[in-house]
């Protein structure tokens, strides 16, 4: 993903010298995560299982991990037809399908910045 430069701006037009400035008026309201409170603890319970299962953090290592949880998404949305809960986890198979998704997204992210800076 090429990085692109955006000229920071203060949301209410106030210079950036200025006291009270903050140049937050071209950036991503992270807060708007917060109304999905309940699905990302969801998210969370299968990310805690994962880390219980195997190790802390050790998805980032899988080999091939773009394409593998691409799979695991796909089986466990799936599944999710049939069955609300993974028999493995005791967690909604919605939640494994959101984790996996981000998860490889994470992956992709982190590879196309390395693409970028190495030109």
């Amino acid at each position: 993903m090429p990085s692109v430069h955006k000229r920071e701006v203060d949301p209410n037009g106030i210079d950036q010298h200025t006291e009270g400035a903050k140049l937050d008026g071209d950036k991503p309201d992270a807060s708007l995560l917060l109304m999905f409170g309940k699905a990302l603890l969801a998210v969370a319970e299968v990310g805690t299982f994962g880390a219980r299962k195997y190790s802390r953090g050790g998805w980032q290592s899988v080999a091939n991990g773009e394409e593998r949880y691409t799979a695991a998404l796909l089986r466990h949305l799936c599944k999710g037809g049939d069955e609300d809960l993974d028999p493995d986890s005791g967690l909604l198979h919605d939640a494994q399908v959101a984790w996996n998704a981000l998860a490889r997204l994470e992956l992709r992210l982190r590879r196309e910045e390395r693409e970028d800076q190495q030109g």
